[in-house]
């Protein structure tokens, strides 16, 4: 799987980025930092316990790395959340962030399987 190959597979858009950073070495080594970053299991846990403002920081977060690395299925996702969360409405960033879960999971899935092809 190439570098374009796993930003196709998540839904997201390489020439973007690439025109950004312009260098598929620096994008490369962003995308494989994407898993170490924890704004998505903060988010998940702050809405478990109800902490709205950390919630609404981390989805914030989330939201900006999906931005910068051209991540655009579930920078969208994030940012409706981000957006659910900004204005109040809890109930409905219960559902949005099942969406989050969802792309996060089909972007992470494909990050796994670049990272595997490359051995590291």
């Amino acid at each position: 799987m190439t570098l374009r190959e796993c930003y196709d597979a998540m839904g997201a858009n390489y020439d973007e980025v690439l025109g950004r950073l312009h260098s598929e070495r620096l994008v490369q080594k962003f995308v494989l930092k994407f898993l170490d970053d924890g704004s998505y299991n903060q988010l998940c846990d702050s809405m478990a316990s109800g902490d709205w403002d950390l919630a609404f920081r981390a989805s914030h977060t989330l939201k900006g790395v999906c931005q910068n690395l051209g991540f655009t299925r579930l920078g969208e996702s994030s940012h409706d959340l981000t957006e659910a969360l900004r204005g109040g409405y809890h109930q409905e960033a219960d559902g949005l962030l099942e969406r989050v879960r969802a792309d996060y999971a089909v972007t992470s899935d494909a990050i796994h399987a670049f990272r595997a092809e490359l051995g590291a």
